[in-house]
């Protein structure tokens, strides 16, 4: 009875090595693309499910090329993409089958979710109730614009170029107009108080006279 058994595996396994060894070989190659815009679906995974679940990856820019034989189903799947099903057609008239796949994007819609920070409810009424809130844009400002301030940043903040140059016009302003008095002060031309005083001697010389 053993020997019966032994030799109908021996025939089963002999009649498929038969079936593989009559199929033809053809060398698989194509280009996967996206069916909306035409650009490449890189790293798409590709299972003969034929020939025992055999894996293949297509390159980064979307292209492939291995064995196979007529007759075999294929499957390419990649994430966000619909799964293409594909099958080797026979009697190929030459041994290469080249084909453009074209993978339809697919959108998956998640649920929403939820974040709370706090453990629970009566939790986040405690720090709630002991949060402390900044000032507003109006009190920043009125605090920045205080006279206390204002003196603060005045005495320890530098001048920048603008008030330097101010600064300087005034300075050179007052030295040239404090120059020019002095000036008139010393011509005894230019002074009233000397022009008062000559006045005063000649009335007093014509009074002297007269007497």
């Amino acid at each position: 009875m053993r020997n019966w058994v032994l030799l109908l595996c021996l025939l089963c396994s002999l009649t498929g090595f038969s079936q593989v060894k009559d199929r033809t070989i053809v060398q698989f190659s194509g280009l996967i693309v996206n069916r909306d815009s035409n650009t490449v679906v890189p790293y798409v995974t590709i299972t003969n499910q034929t020939g025992r679940n055999q894996f293949y990856s297509a390159n980064y820019k979307g292209y492939f090329s291995f064995v196979a034989h007529e007759g075999d189903t294929l499957a390419f799947t990649a994430v966000g993409y619909r799964s293409e099903t594909l099958i080797i057609p026979k009697g190929l008239t030459d041994n290469k089958y080249t084909i453009l796949l074209k993978m339809q994007q697919e959108s998956i819609n998640l649920p929403g979710v939820r974040v709370f920070p706090w453990a629970s409810t009566d939790e986040f009424k405690r720090e709630f109730m002991t949060m402390k809130f900044a000032d507003d844009d109006l009190e920043i400002a009125k605090k920045n614009l205080s006279r206390e301030s204002l003196a603060s940043m005045i005495a320890t903040l530098p001048r920048d170029g603008a008030e330097m140059q101010s600064f300087n016009f005034q300075n050179n302003h007052n030295q040239l107009v404090n120059r020019n008095m002095n000036q008139r002060m010393a011509n005894p031309l230019l002074n009233p108080f000397a022009w008062g005083a000559f006045i005063q001697q000649i009335m007093q010389g014509d009074r002297s006279r007269g007497q």
